[in-house]
């Protein structure tokens, strides 16, 4: 199996890039980002890509994969809606297109969250944008596509969270998130379970498209 994966600078991206790499059943993995990983693996190929809206530069190197992980991600504060819906929907869905055309018996992955609004009409901006998002992959013809929407993340092998305050909530209020994983198990996923469960689906497929915390956990074990 060949995956490519997007926001593999940042926490969950990271983690799932770290399980593909341990995985047998992962043979090639390509990274697409704006910066440097330091990360080096017989397996792994990475291109740094400025332009998020046209990947024709790169478009050949973009053949020959089975899957994509779209991790890549912003948080929504300090942004207007349009700016917001640039980096959330325009970017996933530029680089969704391209792989789509090349082959259509892909499999899809993209990451979102709880509280997504597929209404795409609610009050909360980002869970309208990632609303329209996943709906857009959905539909874009993909042999299988699957938004995982996971809730309190526990970051593992040592990674960080390129979020100021999703990092400061880690060092300070981790104790608060094991908490509530112990009163509800599932409702908090870590790293590597998110990156397994995203192989596993790969591999085998499931029941329903949208995957919560639960499916994350179900998929993982």
């Amino acid at each position: 199996m060949n995956v490519i994966i997007t926001g593999a600078s940042g926490m969950v991206g990271k983690g799932v890039l770290l399980e593909c790499l341990d995985d047998d059943q992962v043979e090639r993995v390509l990274t697409i980002g704006r910066s440097e990983i330091d990360i080096e693996h017989p397996k792994l190929e990475k291109i740094i890509h400025d332009d998020f809206n046209d990947y024709t530069i790169i478009k050949d190197r973009l053949k020959g994969y089975d899957a994509c992980f779209l991790c890549m991600g912003i948080s929504a504060a300090g942004l207007n809606e349009m700016e917001y819906q640039t980096i959330t929907y325009d970017y996933t869905l530029a680089l969704a297109k391209t792989l789509q055309s090349l082959n259509p018996n892909m499999t899809c992955t993209y990451v979102s969250g709880q509280g997504t609004d597929s209404t795409e009409n609610g009050r909360i901006m980002w869970a309208r944008v990632k609303g329209r998002t996943e709906n857009a992959l959905l539909n874009l013809g993909f042999r299988q596509a699957y938004m995982f929407r996971p809730g309190a993340i526990i970051p593992l092998r040592g990674i960080k969270s390129k979020t100021r305050s999703y990092q400061f909530m880690y060092d300070y209020f981790m104790w608060l998130v094991k908490l509530i994983k112990f009163f509800a198990p599932n409702s908090v996923v870590n790293t590597t379970q998110i990156g397994r469960a995203m192989i596993r689906l790969t591999q085998k497929g499931y029941s329903r498209s949208i995957i919560d915390p639960k499916d994350i956990i179900v998929l993982a074990q």
